[in-house]
């Protein structure tokens, strides 16, 4: 990190010092405060023409206050000292007319972070306009004259991000980093016999070099979409499902909500009570690896502080732990596990098939790459999406599906998972493979 930014983490740290000390001159007896600045650029092009340029800067800072177990929060734009004030006199004010909580507070002061290792999470992309607009150029162009069937376009876009955030609280805690945050993708239309079907690709990374080029996401863009060209229903039936890699990660989140402690305080889950119980196959392990370098979901401390550990939330199929929070453990009565703000860099350890074994392993059956609705309640488990994707049969795609909705329950959902892949999606915080479920029904014409 340069000298000329760590002076100016420096700098958004006094800053939110002040909020923290003025908060105790107006009588808050604990109190944290967080901060952000952000600079970037986007640019967006359609059909060889620039649709939008955008430059952002973009700067808040929030402060929570107790009052005894009373909470109040307010926030603001303005980084002035009198709007510092006025931002601490709104958060006491409504924690003044706020009920009492016993489980609000602060994070216990020895679960709070002291090693700060650099994560290697700031790249900044020197990006001007003109390489921009030449690079969405690009990329759109290399999707459009990729088949004769492509006829339209939804444009291309990139986006380049650098922030600074900034926490601290009364316990003495104050600690900023530098991050970036780099993506560029395209999505296109195409058209065969009077059927319509649209995809798209895209890639993303904390640093610049590690985006895949320009020409080869909309080239993944444009043959995504003519592989759906002709996609047909499917008549009502029982099938293996295989979930791509891209969609696969939303199973696994269903699952992590069914395990954080907003779930479970509340008894709205169906993972409810489940610890230390077989909720997964023996074969499968899900942990968290929050200190990898240059990884999106890398943080060495939660959005309250708390240190963030390297575990296991299930091994060989056994639920290990729950995703808290501060107030939801004290709920519980149990530990912050380092969660407020959410998992960071969750993995699901996969097995040796890459994708083309795993369309073996399925066999005769149904491989999803795209779901619509929000079709899972988390409190029953009964999970019903609109979804679309490929028949396969004999471990060989045969035609595009789309139309149709697939329904289970996830807890045999979870329970009948039979392989995970190889093929690990990396663009998010939860990191999968394809996942291959034994069973699970198919309602189309």
């Amino acid at each position: 990190m340069t000298v000329q930014n760590q002076e100016e983490i420096n700098r958004l740290k006094n800053l939110v010092q002040d909020l923290l000390d003025e908060s105790k001159k107006q009588g808050s007896t604990s109190a944290e405060a967080g901060l952000s600045v952000d600079n970037g650029l986007s640019v967006t092009a359609r059909l060889g023409e620039v649709e939008t340029i955008e430059h952002h800067c973009d700067q808040g800072l929030s402060i929570t206050v107790y009052i005894g177990k009373k909470k109040g929060s307010a926030s603001t734009n303005d980084f002035s000292s009198n709007s510092i004030k006025e931002t601490v006199k709104a958060a006491c004010s409504i924690a003044s007319f706020s009920s009492e909580d016993e489980f609000a507070g602060l994070p216990d002061q020895e679960r709070l972070a002291t090693e700060f290792p650099d994560l290697d999470r700031n790249h900044p992309w020197n990006l001007d306009v003109d390489t921009a607009i030449d690079l969405t150029v690009e990329c759109e162009d290399a999707a459009r004259s990729y088949h004769a069937d492509i006829n339209n376009s939804e444009g291309a876009s990139i986006d380049s991000h650098q922030g600074i955030r900034v926490l601290g609280n009364t316990l003495g805690f104050l600690q900023g980093y530098q991050a970036t945050r780099h993506s560029m993708g395209c999505s296109v239309l195409g058209e065969r016999d009077g059927n319509m079907q649209r995809d798209y690709w895209y890639s993303i990374s904390r640093k610049a070099e590690k985006l895949e080029s320009a020409k080869d996401i909309g080239m993944m863009a444009a043959e995504r979409t003519i592989k759906r060209l002709g996609a047909r229903s499917l008549t009502t039936r029982q099938s293996p499902v295989l979930y791509s890699a891209e969609v696969a990660s939303g199973l696994i989140g269903s699952l992590i909500g069914a395990i954080s402690g907003g779930s479970l305080y509340r008894k709205s889950s169906f993972l409810l009570d489940a610890l230390d119980t077989q909720i997964l196959p023996g074969f499968i392990r899900i942990h968290e690896q929050p200190h990898l370098k240059m990884a999106l979901g890398s943080s060495v401390y939660d959005s309250e502080g708390v240190s963030t550990i390297a575990r296991d939330i299930v091994s060989e199929g056994v639920l290990q732990g729950y995703v808290l929070a501060s107030y939801s453990a004290r709920k519980l009565g149990m530990q912050s596990t380092g969660n407020a703000g959410g998992v960071h860099n969750l993995t699901v350890d996969s097995g040796d098939n890459d994708f083309a074994a795993m369309l073996k392993q399925l066999d005769t059956g149904l491989l999803v790459t795209e779901l619509m609705g929000q079709g899972v309640n988390r409190v029953t488990g009964d999970y019903s999406r609109g979804a679309s994707g490929f028949w396969v049969e004999n471990g060989q795609i045969q035609y595009p599906v789309e139309e149709i909705t697939i329904a289970g329950n996830l807890k045999d959902m979870y329970k009948n998972i039979v392989s995970v892949g190889n093929d690990v999606d990396y663009r998010g915080n939860i990191r999968t493979g394809s996942i291959l479920i034994e069973q699970m029904a198919i309602a189309g014409e």
